[in-house]
């Protein structure tokens, strides 16, 4: 994994900014509460303010810890680096994330993003800062929701979302599997980051490789495994993994778009496999 580039300089001025920006919106917040009081509506806004001062503000670095968040039960999310962004730890924070941490009772981030506690400290925030586990393994994503679901106090909303997740996971799975030639999984090179693809393949990898790029050893050693297919991790790809040996290179994309739908990254998955089971 790429080192991760940040600027103090910049942060610290962001802060600043961040500090002013929210000096003004609290004074008028606190205007806008006096009002509310004296209205005839006081006692049923401040029932509804209580009912979603219960529900975790929560901000994430990405969307992928952002899908995590929301399979947990959490619904105030904010999303720092855009999807756009492949490669998260070279991303500079602007002014409006530094108000939105300020402001937050999570901050999600992952081991390899170790700027978003320089963001939490720049931005005065007393959030609680939390790692994530970032991997689609299904046991993984289950253990981490439930994780997250004790912190933000969303359990039942969790339970549900896994009932359903192990639903549609079994079905792709098996859709999958039917779709190798006479049923049977090919032999699977994954980068480390993809093996979970390997898995609702049905396959086991025959080797792994990165997140570096394969050495002149790795190659000669993962293309005498003779697989038919290499599983490139879309956000860290290196090009073609294994050229000259005749592997069929699938694209696997771990993080899920601006709904923060993890589902749908198992569905794009189990599409690309079965393209490349029609293909082999």
């Amino acid at each position: 994994m790429a080192r991760t580039r940040v600027r103090i300089p910049s942060l610290l001025a962001l802060s600043t900014a961040g500090i002013v920006l929210l000096t003004g919106c609290g004074d008028s917040d606190s205007t806008g509460k006096a009002d509310a009081s004296s209205s005839p509506a006081a006692g049923a806004s401040a029932s509804a303010s209580a009912d979603a001062a219960e529900k975790p503000t929560v901000v994430v670095t990405t969307t992928w810890e952002g899908a995590f968040a929301k399979a947990a039960g959490a619904e105030d999310i904010t999303v720092i680096v855009p999807q756009s962004v492949h490669h998260a730890p070279d991303y500079d924070p602007k002014p409006s994330d530094l108000a939105a941490v300020a402001k937050a009772d999570f901050v999600l981030y992952a081991p390899f993003e170790p700027y978003a506690a320089k963001i939490k400290e720049a931005a005065g925030s007393k959030a609680k800062l939390v790692e994530v586990n970032l991997d689609n393994d299904p046991d993984k994503v289950k253990a981490e929701v439930d994780k997250l679901a004790g912190m933000f106090g969303t359990k039942d909303a969790a339970t549900a979302w896994k009932t359903g997740f192990d639903t549609e996971y079994t079905k792709l799975n098996k859709e999958v599997q039917a779709a190798w030639p006479g049923g049977k999984a090919p032999a699977v090179v994954s980068q480390v980051f993809t093996v979970w693809a390997a898995k609702l393949a049905g396959a086991t990898p025959v080797g792994t490789y990165g997140p570096e790029a394969v050495t002149p050893a790795q190659l000669a050693e993962l293309s005498a495994k003779k697989p038919a297919l290499v599983l490139d991790n879309a956000h860290m790809s290196t090009g073609t993994v294994l050229p000259d040996s005749g592997a069929n290179q699938v694209k696997i994309v771990n993080y899920p778009g601006d709904d923060l739908d993890l589902l749908a990254v198992y569905r794009n998955a189990a599409a690309e496999l079965k393209k490349a089971a029609g293909a082999s």
